[in-house]
């Protein structure tokens, strides 16, 4: 998964046409459990470019998304917000793909 490294790239991304943001952590224990399902996840859904958003490099832009629980994703699509599955709570394979399949409804 591509590592946001910057805020511009954060506003180029977005204005793509689909963007899954993951926003994650090292220390997260939540966070690494989900770490051995995201392949397949990634695989399953092509359409999707997936960014992983280190949450303490970006503490500015979590504030300012109102993400104060992670693991979290919001999905950009041209620009706009298309979905957020923003908690603080672990998530399953199946909500994050749950997630992902309500994007395309």
């Amino acid at each position: 998964m591509e590592k946001l490294q910057s805020m511009e790239q954060f506003e180029q991304l977005k204005n793509e046409e689909r963007t899954i943001f993951m926003f994650s952590a090292d220390w997260c224990p939540d966070c690494t459990v989900i770490e051995p399902i995201l392949p397949g996840i990634m695989a399953d859904y092509p359409e999707y470019h997936f960014v992983y958003v280190d949450r303490d490099e970006f503490i500015d832009l979590c504030a300012e998304l109102d993400i104060f629980g992670i693991p979290s994703f919001i999905a950009y699509h041209s620009g706009e917000e298309a979905g957020r599955f923003v908690s603080k709570d672990r998530k399953t394979q199946a909500e994050i793909e749950a997630f992902i399949n309500s994007l395309s409804a």
